[in-house]
């Protein structure tokens, strides 16, 4: 299934707002286009949220595609009402498909009830997954899928996507240090010395 995120990116609160709306509008559309979208994960904040995580069914790919991108919003701000600017953007990217799913011996997975609404059959099957990459710690949680097998492969998809988000993090972070290091050139005290 494809995952879509929808992000705030480093915008100021209202974009967070704006993101809330954009999940609204998107859902709104997909049901009455009967197209499967899913929350997974969500980052709530006091406004709305900095980004969120779904997965769509896989037949709606046009659909999709007519949502990446950048979001317009033109609103007055509710949260500084005396604030000149009114338009907000919000990002909706589509990850990319995992090549590399990590191997089953390096997760430990664990069957557990799901939660939320539902009826019976949240209530009386563990079809929900909780899994843990060995290595880096990183876990998630799935329980969007009615079968034990899909939140599995679901569950293998999110952690490959959160290392790769952690792998370009850090390449960042090193790339931001780097960077930094031209600021940081002491001036006197050299360790060597070159007259030309």
């Amino acid at each position: 299934m494809p995952l879509l995120q929808i992000s705030a990116a480093l915008g100021p609160a209202e974009c967070e707002l704006a993101v809330k709306y954009t999940l609204q509008e998107m859902q709104k559309e997909a049901k009455t286009q009967q197209i499967n979208l899913e929350i997974i994960e969500s980052n709530a904040t006091h406004y709305g949220y900095s980004s969120i995580l779904c997965n769509v069914a896989e037949d709606a790919q046009v659909w999709l595609n007519t949502w990446l991108g950048t979001i317009q919003w033109t609103f007055q701000s509710k949260i500084r009402p005396n604030h000149k600017r009114k338009n907000w953007f919000v990002g909706v990217t589509q990850c990319q498909q995992i090549a590399q799913l990590p191997h089953d011996d390096t997760i430990i997975f664990q069957a557990c009830r799901a939660s939320g609404a539902g009826g019976q059959h949240v209530n009386t099957t563990d079809s929900a997954i909780h899994a843990t990459h060995i290595a880096s710690g990183i876990s998630v949680k799935v329980m969007s899928e009615r079968s034990q097998h899909a939140n599995k492969r679901l569950a293998k998809e999110l952690i490959t996507l959160k290392l790769q988000q952690h792998a370009e993090n850090a390449k960042e972070t090193q790339k931001q240090t780097q960077h930094l290091q031209h600021a940081l050139v002491e001036r006197g005290n050299a360790v060597r010395s070159f007259k030309k």
